[in-house]
C-alpha cells in the first residue's frame, strides 16, 4: 500500500523548493522512495528525532539538507520543515519550528 506525502503548510512546501540544487534532487528521490517503501528508510537516509519527528537526510555539494516530517494515521507523511544543516548537531531552533507546525497540524485535525 502506498503512502501519501503532504505539506503542513505553504511555508514547508516553499522551504523544500528552496533547498540548493545539489541537495533538492536527493531529497525528492528519498521522498519518492518513501511513498512506496514507507517513512522509515533507515540510516543514513532517515532518522527518528524526538516528539514524533523524523528527518530525511539529503547530502549535496552545498551541504546537508534536512526535511523534517511526521506520520499520521492513514499512511500519511506530513512534511513540516526543511533547511540546510550547518552544524554537527541539529539546531534546537529547527526542531522547535517542526514541533510547533506538527502541533498546529494535529490541532487542525481534531478541530
Amino acid at each position: 500500500m502506498l503512502f501519501t506525502i503532504e505539506f503542513v503548510n505553504e511555508n514547508a512546501r516553499q522551504e523544500l523548493l528552496e533547498l540548493p540544487m545539489t541537495i533538492r534532487p536527493k531529497a525528492f528521490a528519498l521522498l519518492d522512495r518513501m511513498k512506496t517503501d514507507g517513512p522509515n528508510l533507515g540510516m543514513p537516509h532517515t532518522r527518528a528525532l524526538r516528539g514524533g519527528l523524523f528527518e530525511v537526510r539529503a547530502k549535496g555539494k552545498d551541504g546537508i539538507g534536512r526535511v523534517m516530517y511526521c506520520t499520521q494515521i492513514g499512511r500519511r507523511i506530513v512534511l513540516l520543515h526543511c533547511f540546510v544543516k550547518k552544524t554537527q548537531k541539529t539546531p534546537a531552533k529547527e526542531i522547535e519550528i517542526a514541533l510547533a507546525r506538527k502541533k498546529e497540524f494535529e490541532n487542525e485535525q481534531t478541530a
